[in-house]
């Protein structure tokens, strides 16, 4: 079989760098292309090729980092940046935790809703959202609402939910915990307060 010529090895290279192919293995990738009726080389070619440039590492290694700019929150009045946050209240015994769940309003400080659960998911997290925004005279365009990337936060189910109810919504960077000191502060406070309790037996 005729050697690959530099073009065709470049070729290979952008196929197996793409975003489609960027964690899989030689391997998957050759099987994947197979199965799209394409065929560029053999997989031990494709190894090569991802040796000579110093590729052949963990594939997951390769994705570029994404940039994620400071976030910059600005509540210029009351009820137009809601900062919210999950934290984790110790059970009864070792393992055992309840969830709570705050929504606070940037401007005054005032917690605008709140709820304790025994488990943190997206459904009690939009749940917590239509809760807090009840009985509460906004204008829902001109609200804004910022966590950090926590899974139930960054769910598609609850950023739809958000888009849906007319609201902005802001994300702090991903492992800095500073982009919402608001709510962060907030349960400092509250764990270090003196009639906070070390553990609850249940949720009443």
């Amino acid at each position: 079989m005729n050697k690959l010529s530099n073009e065709q090895r470049e070729e290979v290279l952008s196929i197996l760098c793409s975003e489609k192919h960027i964690e899989d293995s030689p391997y998957q990738a050759y099987s994947k292309l197979l199965d799209e009726g394409k065929w560029y080389c053999s997989i031990r070619t494709m190894y090569r090729i991802l040796q000579e440039n110093s590729l052949s590492r963990e594939r997951r290694m390769v994705r570029r980092k994404q940039k994620h700019p400071k976030p910059i929150i600005k509540a210029t009045g009351p009820n137009t940046v809601w900062s919210w946050d999950i934290t984790r209240l110790p059970g009864p015994f070792i393992g055992k935790y309840y969830f709570l769940y705050v929504m606070l309003d940037v401007y005054s400080r005032y917690v605008v809703g709140w709820m304790v659960s025994e488990r943190e998911n997206a459904d009690l997290a939009q749940h917590f959202i239509r809760e807090s925004l009840q009985n509460k005279n906004l204008i829902e365009e001109s609200l804004t609402i910022h966590s950090d990337r926590g899974s139930p936060m960054k769910a598609a189910s609850t950023v739809e939910l958000v888009a849906l109810l007319g609201l902005s919504r802001s994300f702090s960077r991903p492992r800095v915990s500073d982009d919402n000191a608001f709510s962060e502060s907030q349960f400092k406070t509250l764990k270090y307060h003196r009639f906070f309790r070390g553990w609850y037996k249940n949720l009443d």
